[in-house]
């Protein structure tokens, strides 16, 4: 990205956008997000992810000279300002992307591009101090591990690799079961997207595939009634959004309405790191997972979306969007019916329920810092808002409350 594109573009350079009229006035302005502290980094480091869990965080590095080498970092981040701990020496990599820690808190993920590409499995018997367990490689993976998901299956705890594509080999989509993180099994490998496979969401047996330009898929791997599982899944449906570049999925899961339905997925459009972006988030029903369609969206003029992280239990969706830092919208309830003045048309589409025009954003975060920021990833976590920077580290914010 900083030669030119977004950090998960890669090589997927498309010509600039057409630009697009700022969209109407919502019916009520969004709220500050209040920023409580920053945690800082090493100058010649480019943060990406995050990730979070408990009084600890832990962040990638992006793009770094073979003379630093790749690091990823630790953090305190019990008080406001997040505090450096330490830094943990990543070989084989010149970037890292996807960070994430298991359910049950006892490890910890890292994927690695790129040549050479693997996941690195840590344990975290002390959370502070990662121990690496083992490195999954092979030469389904050689290519570069972009982005790596972990999720239980039926119990079973598996990692979903999607693997770049090179000019000889399609991008692949590999699945490692982690029962034994010391020695990870490799379980399916599938030659997948267009032109590659961007991301995953599992859950309840399901898996949403983030396919670029082949949209957005929905599997059954143990968990959709079609008899599918981790090695052999069953497609049940799939969905084009507007404008393509589908880059992550969130499959929302509500706890309050019980409400299944929406599934939210980010378009990543091109742009320059630290200057501009491009890109959507598009809401799909998936009701029906046979036929999901689109229903609604969500735009930044001058802004595009990355990474999301979804606070369920207040039904908040909280969006990084790179020089548009964070944009917070409310997701709970009925998002596909919408007044003809709740509509508008995204690029290349016909008129969908807009977000913003229905009042849904509300909160923005970051855009009130003295500096530019280019947020990439989000996690909320226990009343907190954690974005990762890549020009300046890593911030905590307050989320925010529905009452």
């Amino acid at each position: 990205m900083l030669a030119g594109l977004l950090a998960c573009g890669g090589s997927d350079i498309t010509p600039p956008l057409e630009p697009r009229p700022d969209p109407a006035p919502a019916t009520r302005a969004p709220s500050t997000m209040t920023v409580l502290g920053r945690g800082e980094v090493a100058p010649q480091r480019t943060t990406a992810e995050v990730a979070v869990r408990g009084t600890t965080a832990y962040t990638t590095t992006w793009e770094n000279r073979a003379a630093v080498g790749s690091v990823f970092y630790i953090w305190d981040v019990s008080g406001n300002v997040p505090a450096l701990l330490d830094s943990v020496k990543v070989p084989f990599a010149t970037t890292l992307g996807d960070v994430a820690v298991s359910d049950d808190g006892s490890l910890l993920t890292i994927a690695t591009e790129h040549a050479g590409g693997s996941l690195l499995i840590y344990s975290l018997a002390d959370s502070r101090r990662p121990t690496l367990l083992s490195r999954f490689t092979n030469m389904n993976t050689a290519e570069g591990v972009h982005t790596a998901e972990i999720g239980r299956v039926n119990g079973r705890l598996y990692a979903f690799l999607c693997v770049d594509q090179s000019a000889s080999l399609p991008s692949r989509l590999v699945i490692v079961d982690l029962s034994t993180p010391t020695a990870p099994t490799e379980v399916l490998v599938r030659a997948i997207g267009r032109p590659f496979v961007h991301d995953t969401f599992v859950r309840d047996g399901l898996l949403y595939l983030a396919l670029w330009d082949d949209g957005v898929a929905i599997w059954d791997i143990g968990g959709g009634g079609r008899g599918g599982s981790v090695s052999a899944p069953v497609e049940l449906g799939r969905v084009q959004t507007a404008n393509g570049n589908v880059h992550n999925v969130w499959w929302l899961k509500d706890p309050v309405t019980n409400i299944t339905r929406y599934a939210f997925i980010g378009e990543e459009g091109d742009g320059a790191a630290d200057a501009s972006s491009t890109g959507d988030v598009h809401v799909v029903d998936v009701s029906v997972p046979a036929t999901p369609r689109e229903v609604a969206y969500y735009t930044v003029p001058g802004a595009g979306t990355h990474n999301f992280s979804v606070d369920e239990a207040s039904g908040i969706l909280y969006a990084a969007y790179y020089n548009g830092g964070i944009r917070a919208l409310d997701v709970r309830g009925e998002l596909g019916n919408c007044t003809a003045l709740q509509k508008s048309s995204p690029r290349g589409s016909g008129p969908l329920c807009d977000l913003r025009l229905m009042g849904r954003e509300i909160g923005v975060g970051l855009l009130d810092r003295p500096t530019s920021v280019f947020v990439w990833g989000v996690h909320f976590l226990e009343g907190s808002v954690y974005a990762s920077d890549m020009l300046n580290g890593l911030w905590k914010l307050r989320a925010l409350s529905r009452s």
